[in-house]
């Protein structure tokens, strides 16, 4: 049995569908409480454990910081420890903003991390203690996670799509965009791997191809959606937000690929699936 971490968001929604998971909510281990996740592994005694749960306010981040490294740094490191116990292996979903965000050069998993902001640094510290709990591991880096659930670009883009005939896009910001279940499809792949291999642990990196600007991800969202909306791109100093965003979020993935035989997969097929849902869903 694999135990998640996350129950209502993103990632963790696609992996309940992808089956053989049991998936913990708030009420079950609120990763605020680190001690809570630590003790919820040990008594459920799972052969892996995928952390799919994390603070993801990230302008909010901000002003909140400690509250998120307490649960985007000091729970995962629980998890890692008692993990390391069991004898167990943990896949923990980061992300893309732990990088500078400069350049043009796709990030590799060896790549100095120097994260700037709240966020990036609340991810940043789960990953260095789930690195130092000695526990077997697969960090997953990723970027512009997608799907029908939670709050995300593709709904977001869909519903001003109803009162907008032209919307302004970043676009100078570049990443890969990830729909969820390619990413859930990603994790329960290296959990089972890492059960057979622990060899496997470290950091790598997993977002869909190819990598577009936001800009570029909201044509592509109004073109499959069938909506007559004009897309203006803007820089983002333009749109200005609380917590500075990268420019470059381009993740190089060849590791993963290398190691786990998992593709990059084209996320124009997954927004495809993800427009479906959302009818099927309305």
């Amino acid at each position: 049995m694999i135990l998640i971490f996350g129950k209502t968001g993103q990632v963790a929604t696609e992996l309940q569908r992808l089956g053989g998971v049991v998936a913990l909510g708030r009420a079950d281990a609120d990763l605020s409480d680190p001690k809570a996740c630590a003790d919820v592994i040990k008594s459920r005694a799972p052969s892996a454990v995928i952390n799919a749960a994390a603070y993801t306010a990230v302008d909010r981040a901000e002003e909140e910081e400690a509250l998120a490294t307490l649960i985007n740094g000091d729970a995962p490191t629980a998890m890692g420890q008692v993990c390391a116990e069991m004898g167990i292996p943990l896949v923990h979903i980061s992300t893309d903003y732990v990088f500078a965000g400069t350049g043009e050069t796709p990030w590799l998993p060896n790549d100095t991390t120097t994260p700037q902001n709240a966020y990036g640094r609340s991810k940043l510290a789960g990953e260095i203690g789930i690195r130092n709990s000695g526990a077997v591991h697969a960090i997953v880096r990723t970027s512009g996670v997608v799907s029908a659930f939670g709050m995300n670009f593709v709904k977001s883009m869909l519903r001003l799509s109803e009162t907008r005939e032209a919307l302004n896009v970043v676009a100078d910001q570049i990443c890969g965009p990830t729909p969820a279940c390619d990413l859930a499809s990603a994790c329960i792949k290296m959990a089972y791997q890492l059960i057979q291999d622990p060899a496997k642990t470290g950091t790598y990196h997993f977002s869909s191809a190819p990598d577009v600007t936001w800009a570029e991800f909201a044509k592509e969202i109004f073109r499959q959606a069938g909506k007559s909306v004009s897309v203006i791109p803007i820089p983002s100093a333009d749109y200005p937000t609380s917590a500075n965003r990268p420019l470059n979020s381009r993740m190089n993935c060849s590791e993963t690929e290398q190691v786990f035989g998992i593709v990059r997969p084209d996320w124009r097929s997954g927004l495809n699936k993800i427009i479906r849902d959302l009818e099927a869903i309305s």
